[in-house]
């Protein structure tokens, strides 16, 4: 089954790709959201623990600074692991971290192993490119994986299109990304300042659901589609919208440009001073969607003749 996704399809949201790019350009500035990126790596992996496959290669689409490269090196032993991501600046700090690990590793074995047996270059393949647009050949991987990234780009039936052309006849995508109700104590509070509902201040997530259909659309089987809600408490609104710029920023094309001033940044505190728990502390919810589907076995040949399993019926 093949779709055609093109450029002009809908889009989700207006993100600006280019845009997007500029905002992971400093990974210092993104790192403190990384707990909660390694926290939904790790449900990840007790999904993929359920699923019996022996990969010969391994996709990260949207590795950022690679945290998550080791871990499937680790799993997959052997198998030939590519991180790939938009921004170059998250793969340097991906190459950064991989050169001290193998080092490492190096100076471990050093002691026991002679030095010409010493292995050398074993980290993942990194590449910078969108993974709307891959620079791969057609079924070349077994396994796309992918943590909190899918929502950055406008188009994910694209980019669901552009996965399944990859992965080869049976192979596995795995992948996390936020849901509508993630940031909605601070969609209500840019709400209730700008009386808007939808502000364009915060991005706007797909649906489960939504994206379940597509998945189907671009041609995979059986998805699986699950949904859970994380809530992470701050001592001070300062604090949480500081970590709003951590988790990225505002990618919208249509973001206002203009700053608030006095008056609206004091309601907004006050709005989220307003929410402080019994433990007098300030909520922020997470609406992690996980996702899994298989690319099925062709049932066309390669001249475009369908092929039609016939059962006798069963007496």
């Amino acid at each position: 089954m093949t779709t055609d996704f093109s450029a002009h399809a809908p889009m989700s949201a207006p993100i600006d790709m280019v845009r997007v790019r500029r905002l992971f350009a400093d990974p210092e500035r993104v790192a403190e959201s990384a707990f909660l990126r390694r926290e939904i790596s790790v449900r990840m992996q007790e999904r993929l623990a359920l699923v019996r496959l022996s990969p010969r290669g391994v996709l990260d689409a949207g590795c950022g600074d690679g945290a998550d490269l080791p871990l499937l090196q680790k799993i997959y032993a052997g198998s030939q692991v590519i991180g790939i991501d938009a921004a170059h600046a998250m793969l340097k700090a991906a190459q950064a971290h991989q050169h001290v690990a193998f080092s490492a590793m190096n100076r471990l074995l050093s002691h026991w192993l002679p030095a010409q047996l010493a292995p050398r270059g074993l980290g993942a393949k990194l590449v910078c490119a969108d993974f709307a647009q891959l620079p791969l050949a057609a079924s070349v991987v077994d396994l796309v994986w992918s943590n909190l990234a899918l929502h950055w780009h406008p188009q994910p039936d694209r980019i669901f299109a552009e996965w399944h052309r990859v992965l080869r006849a049976d192979g596995l995508l795995m992948f996390s990304c936020f849901g509508p109700d993630t940031f909605k104590q601070l969609r209500a509070a840019f709400a209730n300042i700008e009386g808007e509902s939808l502000s364009p201040r915060i991005l706007p997530f797909v649906d489960m659901h939504d994206l379940g259909d597509m998945l189907v659309g671009a041609g995979f089987s059986t998805p699986v589609m699950d949904m859970e809600v994380l809530t992470v408490t701050y001592e001070s609104a300062e604090r949480l919208l500081k970590d709003l710029q951590a988790w990225g920023g505002n990618p919208l094309a249509n973001r206002p440009r203009g700053l608030y001033g006095r008056s609206a940044w004091k309601r907004l505190r006050t709005y989220l001073e307003a929410l402080r728990d019994t433990n007098g502390r300030i909520p922020l919810t997470f609406e992690v969607i996980y996702g899994h589907a298989f690319r099925p076995v062709s049932r066309a040949t390669a001249n475009g003749e369908a092929i039609i399993r016939f059962e006798p019926r069963r007496r």
